[in-house]
């Protein structure tokens, strides 16, 4: 008799390893949101809306009493969000996740607890190499979140609050063209058989997008300024319009300056803002002309320039108004938070699904470009060559 054939295989008879499926486990977030303490800084990482969508989705927010005053946003919206209000200003900076508008001050680091995330903005040029030295010591993990970059390449953070200040520029600069300010009188709108106002937008970057933007749509006559051809030709594509555009040469910003009534200088510089105007330039311009430097952050783009506040954010020289405020955002604290929060919001929430930092940092390459710190060791090189300080590849570590 033949022996029945086995509908297996001797292979598949064999005892096999059990394949099994991986979660990623969902992290808790418990977030920390002190109150801003930098001067003029009114702003808050997160709206109450956010923090509603946060604890909705398992997480814990700690606020110190008054974080959202600046902003108007009270304890009460925030309570009632679901996030816990306390006074005590070293219960929020031991929670294991800190979230700040400004970075955190010496003093302020040295209530965060060892191996702590910190999320806040770097602000570079301002700091100090005990800054670094501080955060090392504690083991923090720190992400700039001016440097997380979106998956088109572009710096969601910095993109928001450019669109914020190029807009603002033209409203400051309504402002203080009207009488009530002492003025010139003049208004932006085009009324019928008023000739309209002239104004130069030097940078066809975000924040001369959006001032053209604005001043286009008050009527004024824009004349847009850059070296750079593709931006030049990428404003006019945005815009939908034809408008005047030119590449910085003397003459010509001369002659367009000599003309204008307000002119908004957003020119970027790898470590400072190149001087685009000279002094000469300024001397030239109409009496009770309106200058707007969005550059000063970065030393100003006008010989004449000098730090200015939002107290006192106003100087005349050469009978010209110069408008030098650094943080122009702060003077909107309301719009410039429920931005920031638009762009904290889905990271966190990604962070937690990810089940934590870590596997974040590992498959979302736009996060880990904000990573300066991890678990103390500086990852950044720009950081690093900036105060002289060791630092490593953040592949490296994370693998």
């Amino acid at each position: 008799m033949s022996k029945p054939l086995s509908p297996f295989t001797k292979q598949q008879l064999l005892p096999q390893e059990e394949t099994l499926e991986i979660f990623k486990k969902k992290g808790e977030l418990f977030i920390g949101i002190p109150k801003e303490t930098a001067y003029q800084e009114k702003r808050v990482c997160l709206t109450p809306d956010a923090v509603y969508a946060l604890v909705n989705n398992g997480h814990k927010v700690l606020l110190e009493s008054g974080a959202g005053d600046g902003a108007n946003f009270s304890d009460k919206d925030y309570s009632e969000a679901g996030a816990e209000i306390t006074k005590d200003t070293a219960k929020v900076f031991s929670c294991p996740m800190i979230l700040k508008v400004e970075p955190p001050s010496l003093e302020q680091i040295k209530l965060i607890n060892p191996r702590a995330i910190l999320i806040s903005a770097l602000q570079i040029k301002t700091q100090s190499k005990n800054y670094f030295e501080a955060l090392a010591t504690k083991r923090i993990t720190a992400l700039a979140f001016e440097f997380i970059r979106d998956t088109d390449g572009t710096y969601p953070a910095v993109k928001a609050l450019s669109e914020i200040a190029g807009t603002a520029s033209v409203l400051i600069a309504a402002e203080l063209l009207s009488d009530t300010k002492n003025g010139n009188g003049l208004m932006f709108g085009n009324i019928s058989g008023v000739p309209p106002l002239e104004v130069v937008i030097l940078g066809a970057g975000t924040v001369g997008e959006f001032a053209s933007r604005s001043a286009i749509g008050l009527g004024a006559n824009i004349k847009v300024f850059d070296n750079s051809i593709t931006k030049l030709r990428n404003i006019q594509t945005h815009l939908g319009r034809t408008i005047f555009t030119s590449t910085i040469q003397p003459k010509n910003l001369n002659k367009a300056l000599k003309r204008c009534d307000v002119v908004i200088g957003a020119v970027r510089g790898a470590n400072r803002a190149p001087i685009v105007v000279s002094e000469t330039m300024v001397e030239s311009m109409k009496k009770g002309a309106i200058i707007i430097d969005v550059s000063i952050d970065m030393g100003g783009c006008f010989e004449t320039s000098e730090v200015t506040t939002h107290k006192q954010p106003t100087f005349i020289k050469h009978d010209v108004v110069h408008y030098c405020v650094p943080n122009i955002p702060a003077r909107y604290p309301r719009t410039s938070s429920v931005s920031i929060s638009n762009i904290f919001t889905p990271y966190l929430l990604k962070i937690a699904e990810d089940g934590g930092i870590e596997n974040s940092l590992r498959f979302d390459r736009g996060l880990k470009n904000g990573l300066y710190f991890y678990h103390g060791i500086l990852t950044s090189k720009s950081v690093g060559e900036w105060f002289d300080l060791d630092f490593s590849d953040v592949n490296l570590l994370i693998f």
